[in-house]
């Protein structure tokens, strides 16, 4: 992640002061952290013939925020759950429930920190990861995700169509999701990581849980990706084969990390259409 002093300007032609981009990004719907943001690629989705909004989910444990995006008039809906990044359920996130709105599913982005802070007050990714994203258990994420997914019948839900997708930390989540929900119908998973070192919070990996996958995953991810060795992604394909899950496991070979994170330098238009046009299709297929 580059030093503040480097990032390119939310105003197009200017570099701003580390302050004035702290008020610019906050009111453009960003995280801090997410800094650099290259405007000039971000992409922004309407919501004409859409329904938007915010709200709360009851947990039993706390009042859950969630964004949400369905056609407007929309019954008997096909559901997709959005789970975010490490950053949150920011306006890039809030676009792609937009976007699969248009779809005509119903999308929500659940805030699935919200017991533990507020992702959008940290202004740079190692204080983000330590303070907050790190004190998340991802038991607490399971059970809050069902209780999103119940919540989407009161929203014109079809709970007999359940979909999720997620992005770099909610790529990983989105295979744990898969193995967790036997009535999910179909996972996209965004470079999500694969493996790691098993802890009290986070106590299994993707990798450890293929054999008790329920719904067909699609994998995307980039061959220059720093912090998901490729050597893991064609493992995890490796593991699916022998379990005979469904499944279908893209490697971009010019894409790195959150390549499909329009507003971030990482951006790589190509993969990016490409893993949205396959998102399309999985959903299509198997919701």
């Amino acid at each position: 992640m580059q030093d503040t002093a480097d990032f390119d300007s939310l105003v197009p032609a200017a570099r701003l002061t580390r302050r004035s981009f702290i008020v610019t990004a906050t009111a453009a719907g960003f995280a801090l952290a997410t800094q650099p943001i290259h405007a000039q690629t971000v992409i922004k989705t309407d919501d004409t013939d859409l329904e938007t909004g915010n709200a709360t989910v009851d947990t039993g444990s706390g009042a859950l925020p969630v964004y949400f995006a369905k056609p407007a008039g929309g019954k008997d809906l096909k559901t997709v759950l959005v789970v975010q990044e490490i950053f949150g359920v920011h306006e890039h996130i809030r676009d792609v429930c937009r976007r699969i709105a248009k779809l005509d599913y119903l999308a929500i982005a659940p805030e699935l920190y919200f017991r533990q802070g507020d992702p959008g007050k940290y202004d740079n990714v190692g204080d983000l990861l330590a303070g907050l994203v790190s004190k998340v258990p991802d038991a607490q994420v399971m059970s809050d995700l069902d209780k999103t997914a119940e919540w989407a019948v009161s929203q014109g839900g079809n709970p007999a169509h359940l979909g999720i997708t997620g992005f770099c930390w909610g790529g990983r989540i989105t295979w744990l999701y898969a193995a967790h929900n036997p009535k999910l119908k179909a996972g996209v998973a965004w470079y999500g990581r694969l493996d790691g070192v098993p802890s009290e919070l986070n106590p299994k990996h993707p990798l450890d849980i293929v054999k008790e996958l329920s719904a067909p995953v699609l994998g995307l991810y980039g061959a220059q990706d720093q912090g998901i060795p490729v050597d893991d992604v064609k493992y995890m394909q490796g593991e699916l084969e022998s379990a005979g899950k469904p499944h279908e496991i893209v490697i971009y070979p010019d894409a790195g990390h959150a390549f499909n994170a329009d507003y971030r330098p990482s951006y790589r238009e190509g993969p990016a259409k490409d893993g949205w046009q396959r998102l399309t299709d999985w959903f299509a297929k198997y919701l």
